[in-house]
């Protein structure tokens, strides 16, 4: 109870700036309109607008807590409405990539720490990787991705992918591209982290490079890893979400985005990008959830 003070502290101030720059920023529309209409107005009628408004600059908080009720629990689940299904269609690509960029950040990393021609040239070019932006670099590959797998050609009719399945690979690699790299960056720190008594005594007991790595490198870089793939899975996510934005995606968080961007309804861009957030948060929780329980399996103290 305690701890949930200073959390519900700093959320009650912000819903009070919320609030009051919701008036700010809706006022100019609202004064205009009074103006136009020669509308009678006073403060109490201005604040009231403001936060009421059908397309406001900033919606207020109970107007966006208001569109995430009606589009998740009075909406049916399968309804293209629902943003419960617009958040599955997202939560796909991003488990898929943050899996494929998790288990490719993982290679790399032993690539990296026991090869060091590996080291010398990879490892710039990773790093050098994130510097293209994202928004840029995600159209084309999602494009390309997408046409590898549907065209005419010997990919495509190997695995006879449908146009559903070939979306979902598209966007989960821009989810790829933005996991695989704190990946690469932890688990390259933690299986560096051996102190050299540790690796010398190993090689007293004339231990072979797999069991050094079993033995030793892989459980002690454990905490590496977990703390990495919480900033990868929110990565991930953040992949998938732009990935459903070069495309005119009709299904995803992306795409409810889009939506409400065409038609200027801000409600339910912030209605999507809460859903996001709570998406973000419950990824990141399950990930320290798997790490307490690993870490509890290795007799670990909590």
């Amino acid at each position: 109870m305690k701890h949930a003070v200073p959390i519900v502290v700093v959320v009650l101030a912000l819903l009070v700036v919320w609030y009051i720059g919701a008036v700010f920023l809706n006022a100019p529309f609202l004064l205009d309109t009074y103006a136009r209409n020669h509308v009678d107005w006073n403060w109490q009628k201005l604040v009231l607008d403001a936060w009421s408004g059908d397309r406001p600059s900033l919606p207020a908080p109970h107007q966006v807590l208001g569109e995430f009720w009606k589009t998740t629990v009075e909406t049916a689940v399968n309804s293209k409405r629902s943003l419960l299904y617009h958040a599955w269609v997202t939560l796909s690509a991003t488990l898929l990539g943050f899996v494929i960029g998790t288990l490719l950040g993982i290679l790399l990393a032993v690539l990296i720490v026991h090869n060091e021609a590996s080291d010398r040239s990879l490892m710039p070019w990773i790093i050098m990787s994130q510097a293209i932006p994202i928004v840029a670099l995600a159209p084309v590959l999602v494009v390309v991705t997408y046409n590898v797998l549907t065209g005419d050609n010997m990919l495509s009719h190997a695995f006879h992918l449908s146009a559903d399945s070939a979306h979902l690979i598209s966007k989960a690699l821009v989810s790829t591209y933005l996991s695989f790299f704190p990946v690469v960056v932890g688990m390259v720190k933690g299986f560096r982290s051996p102190e050299l008594i540790q690796l010398d005594l190993l090689r007293t007991y004339n231990a072979s490079r797999p069991q050094t790595f079993w033995k030793l490198r892989f459980p002690i870089a454990l905490p590496y890893l977990f703390t990495s793939m919480k900033v990868a899975v929110a990565a991930s996510l953040v992949g998938a979400i732009v990935g459903e934005l070069p495309t005119g995606a009709t299904a995803g968080i992306g795409a409810r985005l889009l939506t409400g961007s065409y038609y200027g309804q801000t409600v339910q861009i912030w209605a999507a990008l809460l859903m996001g957030a709570l998406l973000a948060g419950i990824l990141v929780f399950a990930v320290g959830l798997a790490e307490r329980l690993v870490v509890a399996r290795m007799g670990a103290r909590p």
